[in-house]
C-alpha cells in the first residue's frame, strides 16, 4: 500500500498573496494528518517565497507523522536543516526564475558536493532523497552520493498529452522504480500529479510514496483540505 505526503507550500502561497498572516500551512499539515497524509512537505527556498522559516520551526514541533524538508543543497539551508532535523530531506535544484521545481538533481555535474552535504545530513540521523529525473544514470549516482531515497520527478509524465508520450514517460518512471528498488533505495514520486494521473501508478508497486502538492490544495479550494486528502489518499492506498 502506498503512502501520501502532502506539500503544504500552497497553502502558504496564498497567505503571501495578501502579506497576512492566513492561511496557516501549520494549521493545514494538522488536518492533513488527521485525514489521512503520512508525511508533511514543505520546501524553504532560498528567497522564502511561501514557506517561512518560522513556518518550518512549527512544522517540526506539530508534524505527528514525518516532515519532509525539500531544499538546495545550500550552506544557509542545510544548517538550517541540521538545526530543525527534519525527519527526512530532499534535494531538490532550484532557480530564482522558476514558478516551481523543473528538473531533476544534476548529480553527476556536482557529485562532490551533494556527497558532503548528504554525508552531513545523514550524520545527524536525518534521511536523505535525491529528487531527479527517471534515468538510470542519476539513480547509480544518487546511490553513490548516498542518498536513502530517490524521488523520481513525474514532470513529463504529467504534462504529456498524446496517447503516446504519457505512456512511453510511464514507462520510464517504471523501470527507474524498479532500478532503484533492486539498489534496496526507496522509491517517492512527485511533480503534477493529480486524481486523474496518478491512477496509472497502480502499476509500479516500487513506488512507497507519493508527493502530492498543487492539486490537493487546488482540491482543498473546492471541497475543503479534509475531503482533498481524504481522496487522494483512497486513491494511493490502493496501489
Amino acid at each position: 500500500m502506498a503512502l501520501l505526503s502532502v506539500n503544504v507550500d500552497h497553502i502558504a502561497t496564498i497567505r503571501e498573496a495578501r502579506g497576512v498572516d492566513e492561511p496557516d500551512p501549520v494549521l493545514a499539515a494538522g488536518i492533513a494528518e488527521l485525514a489521512g497524509a503520512e508525511g508533511i512537505i514543505c520546501h524553504l527556498r532560498m528567497d522564502r517565497r511561501h514557506i517561512k522559516d518560522r513556518d518550518l520551526s512549527l512544522l517540526k514541533k506539530v508534524v505527528k507523522t514525518k516532515l519532509n524538508l525539500e531544499m538546495a543543497p545550500a550552506k544557509e539551508l542545510v544548517g538550517i536543516a541540521l538545526d530543525i532535523k527534519p525527519d527526512v530531506v530532499t534535494l531538490v535544484p532550484e532557480r530564482r526564475e522558476e514558478l516551481t521545481t523543473e528538473g531533476g538533481l544534476d548529480v553527476a555535474g556536482n557529485k562532490e558536493e551533494y556527497k558532503k552535504v548528504t554525508d552531513k545530513l545523514k550524520e545527524a540521523g536525518i534521511s536523505v532523497s535525491f529528487f531527479i529525473d527517471p534515468d538510470p544514470d542519476r539513480i547509480g549516482e544518487s546511490l553513490n552520493a548516498g542518498a536513502d531515497i530517490i524521488e523520481i520527478n513525474t514532470r513529463e509524465y504529467s504534462e504529456a498529452r498524446k496517447e503516446s508520450d504519457i505512456l512511453r514517460n510511464l514507462e520510464k518512471i517504471k523501470e527507474a522504480a524498479k532500478l532503484a528498488s533492486r539498489l534496496k533505495l526507496k522509491v517517492h514520486a512527485g511533480h503534477g500529479l493529480n486524481y486523474v494521473n496518478i491512477k496509472r501508478f497502480s502499476s509500479i508497486p516500487e513506488i512507497e510514496e507519493y508527493s502530492i502538492g498543487h492539486s490537493i490544495i487546488a482540491r482543498t479550494v473546492m471541497v475543503g483540505i479534509d475531503q482533498a486528502v481524504r481522496e487522494m489518499v483512497k486513491l494511493v492506498s490502493q496501489f
